[in-house]
């Protein structure tokens, strides 16, 4: 009989292993192309385990080590890789597809936090803080998206901040900066031409570049503060859900991080903001309803005087004439 594959070993082993070892297959089956990118000792801080825990997890399914186990995981996943979602198979039910799907955006979002390097994370919120102007740059649907939802957080807390996606615009707003000034940039290919450009510019400029990118790409090297996170690459989309979830994480993080240095005239601002918001947001109820169209026609006279007149007049002959 056929050995089962790797996958399907890991998830029959969990049914019957100790919870500290339950926790690390559900990890790598969760993202097991995660496992492969990061280290055991990673792997290990995730799970809350150790690494001779993880050791001895390899040894149960077989093998001898763990270069033997992230060799045979590599192989198993390069031969039945989905096209849908890297931990799905076309076979697997709603419930599984739920479950794995979950499970890997969890994993990427734990993953941020162990990426992150907290004194760069303190020295960008600082440097955002004190600076008289932020740009934040997107190239690509999803940075734009990002770069506008970091552009609505500062400008709430009350700092001059701007985002933009057109290549001409970047390029003039880089090289509208002086010392001082911060540009944020979002790619998590980190290789765009023309974005790398306006970085330059702004560099020349003096402004302090902040790069949320892969680390290891162009961008994260003309970065004067790198924020690199890592995430699996995804089956359909070239910036797939696990880079959308990390960015906003860290988009959500700067933010607080931010309102803090900023103090009480940001928690002022916010509560201003909401309290407008609560009392003239489009969700607020009690507003009439706009009348669009021709005006509705006027209500029937009380009296007849007011009444319009019969074709023909009041004498019904004329009205019989009329129909004649």
């Amino acid at each position: 009989m056929a050995e089962l594959p790797l996958l399907q070993r890991m998830a029959r082993a969990r049914e019957h292993a100790p919870a500290t070892r339950r926790a690390i297959l559900d990890l790598i089956l969760a993202d097991p192309q995660r496992t492969l990118e990061e280290s055991f000792e990673q792997l290990a801080e995730r799970s809350a385990s150790s690494v001779p825990t993880i050791m001895r997890t390899c040894r149960d399914l077989g093998f001898a080590g763990l270069r033997e186990f992230k060799l045979a995981l590599a192989q198993e996943l390069a031969v039945g890789a989905s096209p849908l979602h890297r931990s799905v198979s076309l076979g697997d039910s709603a419930q599984d597809v739920v479950a794995k799907i979950v499970g890997s955006a969890a994993s990427t979002v734990q993953g941020v936090r162990a990426q992150l390097d907290m004194a760069v994370v303190e020295a960008t919120a600082a440097a955002i803080a004190a600076a008289p102007h932020i740009d934040i740059f997107g190239a690509g649907a999803t940075s734009w998206f990002m770069a506008n939802d970091l552009q609505a957080r500062l400008f709430r807390l009350g700092l001059s901040a701007n985002a933009w996606a057109d290549y001409h615009l970047q390029q003039v707003a880089a090289g509208a900066h002086g010392p001082g000034s911060v540009v944020v940039v979002f790619s998590h290919v980190g290789g765009m031409p023309s974005l790398l450009d306006s970085v330059d510019v702004a560099r020349a400029q003096g402004a302090r570049t902040v790069a949320i990118t892969r680390p290891g790409s162009p961008l994260a090297a003309r970065a004067d503060l790198l924020l690199a996170v890592d995430v699996p690459e995804d089956a359909v989309m070239r910036v797939g859900i696990d880079a959308y979830l990390a960015h906003l994480l860290i988009i959500e993080i700067l933010s607080v991080l931010v309102a803090q240095q900023l103090g009480d005239p940001a928690v002022r601002r916010l509560r201003d903001v909401r309290a407008a918001l609560q009392r003239q947001g489009i969700d607020v109820q009690g507003y009439p309803l706009p009348v669009w169209g021709a005006a509705p026609a006027a209500p029937p006279a009380a009296n007849d005087a007011a009444a319009p007149k019969r074709i023909g007049g009041d004498d019904p002959d004329d009205n019989d004439k009329n129909r004649s």
